[in-house]
């Protein structure tokens, strides 16, 4: 019989690590689906078009976080959008597994089955961007120095296609890729709906991180030239901080057109 006032202690029954598995799990699939959807998520290169920046197969992170701050896209960056206008309907795509669909869910590898397209900002709202011959790339009447583009390849191309004049109207981008004469990019769709555009609703976010393959993991800054075009706005730094944490993390654990 127990006194009064006498302290009562009871024993917490450990549960099993079998258990707890399940729910470990979960927590961990619900953070990283949470991390996806506002943070940060990988993305696979498809293509040749944004060599020698980007290589096929590369892995790169991209900045979900600085949108939410009102941030939009700005000339040098390098994006992932959106197919804007059935780009992409000529390419196959290999169906992925359920493995895959699941890693992908979460964001831990890129989506297998998502239309998506990564290009270089060069115009924005109210640039006017205009190639002939094989160049210079002018925004706004300047000519771009762009150390960037594929080695032997010309800032502009001799074609239909890549001698244009446009202005961009605001709320769209005028967007290239690195490999001037390998990509089929803004200069090759001005027959689409947007006029070769893309609505800066359909950008997913900033690529600002090289990921993977570990030899090649390096940051993807905005160059100089068209940083300082015409008064480029940087992003908020304070926006920039607080996703740089989530990529370091999300390197940790992942060793993802």
């Amino acid at each position: 019989m127990v006194r009064a006032g006498a302290r009562r202690t009871r024993t917490r029954k450990q549960r099993p690590f079998w258990v707890e598995l399940p729910l470990l799990i979960g927590i961990a699939l619900v953070l990283a689906l949470l991390i996806k959807t506002f943070l940060v998520q990988a993305f696979s290169i498809p293509s040749d078009s944004m060599q020698n920046t980007l290589q096929k197969g590369d892995r790169v992170l991209v900045d979900k976080l600085t949108p939410w701050f009102g941030s939009e896209p700005e000339r040098g960056e390098v994006i992932v959008f959106h197919d804007p206008a059935g780009w992409l309907d000529n390419m196959a795509v290999d169906p992925p597994n359920t493995v895959q669909k699941v890693l992908s869910f979460v964001g831990v590898m890129p989506s297998a089955e998502e239309k998506d397209l990564i290009k270089r900002v060069i115009g924005v709202g109210g640039d006017t961007v205009e190639c002939a011959g094989d160049g210079p790339l002018k925004v706004n009447g300047a000519a771009l120095d762009e150390p960037y583009v594929f080695p032997g390849n010309t800032p502009c191309s001799n074609d239909d296609g890549g001698t244009f004049k446009v202005t961009v109207p605001h709320g769209k981008l005028w967007l290239m890729g690195d490999h001037r004469q390998a990509s089929s990019d803004s200069r090759y769709h001005r027959d689409d709906p947007n006029n070769g555009m893309v609505p800066v609703d359909q950008v997913v976010g900033r690529a600002v991180v090289i990921a993977w393959p570990v030899d090649r993991w390096s940051s993807l800054p905005v160059p100089d030239a068209l940083s300082t075009a015409a008064g480029a706005a940087a992003l908020p730094g304070s926006a920039v901080a607080v996703a740089a944490a989530p990529l370091v993390l999300l390197r940790r654990r992942r060793a993802s057109h």
